[in-house]
């Protein structure tokens, strides 16, 4: 009973804190970055738990349950890009300092086609990405408590939907702070628990295939774990969540470190949760391998911890949805809506028209959370819509880069030949359609780009 005191304690007090951080939003700007005054560690913090969500935790662990740890360095794709943004991207910022979108700077290069094609892959990737964290947050309320596993989509979409609605990125960014630490404290003690619980990390060993131990691991060939990890590389590089923190920043230092440290920090995590994989596979062979997680969290740890690690869960799903469901009310006003209209929307119609958004984008994320059973396969079927059509665009017009028309061409080969490879061939060689499809858009995107000769700033 104290376990579940806690745990509704803390879902009470995150709701708390969401609602308290949010006063004061009166504009769409502020709704989208706040007031740009964050320093590195809530940078640091808030994008690390906005990418720590269900898939790269109970979807890692439940990926090395079935296949290995094979899953794990595919995963280190998604930490080698973080470094490389940090490197590369977030120095080079400053001087998008009035863009609160992707579509702002996308406009910038490209006009009104890049600002709307890329506000609308935004919103359906992020419909996909925050469907991968309900369904996740279904299977943690399935486990943990017996409910079904629908009650436990809404139990956890209505919290994130009420804070999000009312504060936007403010209360975003908050309550990311707080189930960063629950997280980062959580994880760890659950691997140690269940580590324990087995007999120690030489029985753990042993009582997995050792299939699971190598690579490339029972399921892939080298060609393939080769395409996961670019895939996890690129498929979520610069979407709309990870860009909003870039622009909410103090300035470029702060951008720059925050980054840098969450890049570095997920490269343990993603060994963490895949590790409690392992453990589960260890404990319960014939375990459902979407409860991987959550399971081992019920199992091995004692009363109190249980109920802080029961939030430590929650709160990893919560701060990933919570992100993607404000940028894609961002995306759908600033960078859809108010561009096709003949005249733009009044200040407070923009915010009263994202709290709109917010809402419905966060029932229908219900839809995608239900008709897709793996939350790591339903976060690689989002990714179609965002890096084989916006990530060579959009890389190129931070550097600077300008040219309606060769996005147009690159942006619509990528999603052609993402589409005629993965679903009409049905990937060949085991390469994920993301990542030709993304080598398709570059491609043409620098032969256009040579041909033209477009100036860089």
């Amino acid at each position: 009973m104290i376990d579940y005191i806690l745990l509704f304690s803390y879902l009470a007090l995150v709701v708390a804190i969401g609602l308290w951080a949010g006063r004061g939003v009166t504009n769409i700007k502020d709704y989208a970055t706040s007031d740009r005054g964050f320093g590195s560690f809530v940078i640091f913090a808030t994008l690390s738990a906005s990418f720590i969500g269900g898939g790269f935790s109970t979807g890692n662990a439940e990926k090395v349950f079935v296949y290995g740890v094979a899953n794990i360095v595919a995963l280190w794709g998604f930490s080698c890009k973080e470094i490389i943004v940090a490197t590369q991207i977030a120095p080079r910022m400053e001087r998008f300092k009035d863009a609160i979108s992707v579509g702002d700077i996308m406009d910038c290069a490209y006009g009104k086609p890049g600002r709307v094609i890329s506000g609308i892959c935004g919103v359906i990737l992020c419909c996909g990405i925050i469907g991968a964290q309900v369904g996740a947050v279904g299977y943690i309320f399935q486990n943990l408590f017996g409910l079904d596993r629908l009650v436990g989509i809404a139990i956890g979409c209505g919290i994130v939907i009420v804070y999000t609605a009312i504060g936007g990125m403010r209360s975003v960014i908050y309550t990311d702070v707080l189930q960063y630490v629950m997280l980062a404290i959580g994880m760890p003690l659950a691997l140690v628990f269940g580590i324990i619980q087995i007999g120690g990390i030489e029985p753990l060993l042993a009582s997995v295939p050792p299939d699971h131990l190598t690579l490339p691991g029972p399921e892939f060939t080298w060609l393939a774990l080769a395409g996961l990890f670019f895939v996890f590389m690129f498929g979520e590089t610069l979407v709309p969540p990870y860009m909003q923190r870039l622009l909410a920043g103090r300035n470029n230092k702060a951008i720059v470190r925050g980054t840098l440290y969450a890049g570095l920090l997920s490269f343990p995590f993603f060994v963490v949760t895949g590790l409690i994989g392992l453990v589960a596979l260890a404990l319960n062979p014939d375990l459902n391998p979407n409860f991987a997680l959550p399971y081992v969290v019920d199992t091995v740890m004692p009363p109190v911890l249980k109920g802080i690690l029961f939030a430590a869960v929650i709160s990893i799903v919560m701060s990933s949805a919570d992100s993607f469901l404000n940028s894609a009310s961002i995306a759908f006003v600033n960078d859809i809506y108010n561009p096709l209209r003949k005249r733009p929307m009044s200040a407070p119609g923009q915010l009263f028209l994202a709290k709109l958004v917010t809402v419905i984008v966060g029932i229908a994320s219900v839809v995608f959370a239900v008709s897709i059973e793996s939350v790591l396969d339903l976060l690689v079927y989002a990714y179609q819509y965002w890096a084989p059509i916006i990530v060579v665009p959009l890389v190129a017009a931070i550097f600077g880069y300008r040219g309606t028309g060769t996005f147009v061409w690159s942006a619509g080969v990528g999603a052609v030949v993402t589409f005629v490879w993965g679903t009409v061939l049905a990937e060949p060689f085991g390469l994920s359609s993301i990542v030709v499809g993304l080598f398709a858009n570059l491609t043409v995107f620098a032969a256009l780009a040579w041909r033209t000769r477009k100036a860089v700033d």
